[in-house]
């Protein structure tokens, strides 16, 4: 089976030797001889057109037509044209009569790229011609009959798409006869090299260039890159070194120039969870400041009357509300939770500098309730505004992620267009 992995692998052009894409490999080997309906799946870049050949190639259809289809690429209000065909005067232009692909490819394999594209009218359509072999012409009533053999794929998670109802659940499990997974190319990391000389190779021989070499430390940063494009991003970056860099020797700093992100550990980042928290919605966002005010408030509010209740000395949590006077002097000035000590002693030395306390008859635990209750206000005097808020937390997302907005809109759970608005609308300087 070795020997005939290495085959396909040499026919088809594919590189590497990772046990993922052997595994593929095997598998569409197996299934090949079969009339069974394929799905594959993996992400976009990963070379899934490879795979519905390659059944093709080894399966009893190898002489009939091969047809591939992008559903992706063709309109919606076309679709059923294309897979099925249309008579004279079916719809507005339709001239003359039209065999659709699944006519077509009678006898053959038809390859439904990005199959979770396709229309829900679409799609039942494609079941019926899946489970009965029948369909019927645009425009017609009636039905025909076809032998094709069924491969789609798609770079989407498709049980996602059927709790969504984008995608019906009996043609999921009809197409899904037979699963194929194509590794992305993070899990390959044994291959990048290979890929990499390839692909030199290959602009060299078609160019004329000299060939590309490459520093260990550059490759060790290629092999521990994310490759969110995979085979296709690899090779689309090769090339572009190869003509841009004069000098053919590729060094990380070479590397840093065409992955800005390269040095961004893939290892999951550790945060405290209130920093890893992030919102679904603005609405949340205001939410939660309303949430954390009125808690503020309630904690305050039993500060206040526990004091006037006791007095200072004699507070029957005197250390909890010390604590709740940091926190909120910390809230206030957005400085670390340090009061200066004359705010926490006791009586009239609770006062903040800028009191200003009135002359009246009071007797000395009056005059002592009366300066507490000034001194609390000035705590709490914090704008209520939710604009004044929803500002606060977006110019705290800027300056935690120095200033990268695309970090900043993912934290609060918002997309960078929204983000760009409030900050113009708001004036942050960013």
């Amino acid at each position: 089976m070795d020997s005939d992995i290495q085959r396909v692998k040499q026919r088809h052009g594919i590189i590497g030797n990772s046990d993922g894409l052997n595994r593929a490999i095997n598998i569409a080997m197996q299934v090949a001889p079969t009339d069974m309906s394929v799905l594959i799946t993996g992400e976009s870049g990963t070379g899934k057109e490879t795979f519905p050949k390659i059944i093709h190639e080894n399966s009893i259809r190898k002489h009939a037509k091969y047809i591939a289809v992008n559903c992706g690429a063709i309109p919606e209000g076309t679709i059923d044209s294309e897979l099925f065909g249309h008579e004279k005067g079916a719809f507005t232009g339709a001239h003359d009569s039209r065999k659709g692909y699944f006519e077509v490819a009678d006898k053959g394999t038809i390859f439904l790229d990005e199959v979770a594209e396709l229309p829900l009218s679409t799609q039942v359509r494609l079941l019926r011609v899946l489970e009965s072999g029948e369909f019927i012409r645009v425009g017609s009533s009636k039905v025909q009959k076809t032998d094709v053999r069924v491969v789609a794929a798609t770079n989407v998670n498709i049980e996602d798409a059927v709790r969504e109802g984008k995608f019906r659940e009996d043609l999921y499990y009809r197409l899904n006869t037979v699963p194929i997974i194509i590794p992305p190319l993070r899990d390959r990391n044994d291959d990048i090299w290979f890929l990499f000389r390839k692909f030199s190779s290959d602009i060299t021989d078609k160019y004329g260039m000299p060939p590309l070499d490459i520093s260990d430390e550059a490759m060790r940063m290629l092999e521990n890159y994310r490759w969110p494009g995979n085979i296709r991003q690899l090779k689309n970056i090769t090339e572009q070194m190869a003509v841009i860099e004069r000098d053919q020797y590729i060094t990380p700093e070479i590397v840093r120039r065409y992955l800005p992100e390269v040095d961004v550990s893939r290892l999951p980042a550790l945060a405290k969870k209130e920093e890893s928290q992030s919102f679904a919605s603005e609405r949340e966002i205001l939410y939660k400041v309303l949430f954390d005010m009125k808690k503020d408030m309630s904690d305050l509010k039993r500060l206040v009357y526990d004091l006037m209740e006791n007095g200072v000395d004699e507070a029957s949590n005197k250390e909890e509300n010390t604590q709740i006077l940091r926190d909120l002097h910390a809230q206030k000035t957005n400085l670390p939770s340090e009061m200066p000590e004359k705010y926490l002693n006791k009586g009239s030395e609770i006062s903040t500098p800028h009191a200003q306390p009135q002359e009246g008859p009071y007797t000395d635990k009056e005059k002592n309730h009366k300066d507490l209750i000034e001194d609390t206000e000035e705590y709490v005097e914090e704008s209520l505004s939710l604009a004044d808020k929803e500002k606060e937390l977006i110019t705290k997302a800027l300056d935690k992620h120095k200033g990268r907005r695309k970090l900043a809109a993912k934290d609060l759970g918002i997309s960078e267009r929204t983000l760009y608005r409030k900050i113009k609308e708001y004036d942050i300087d960013a």
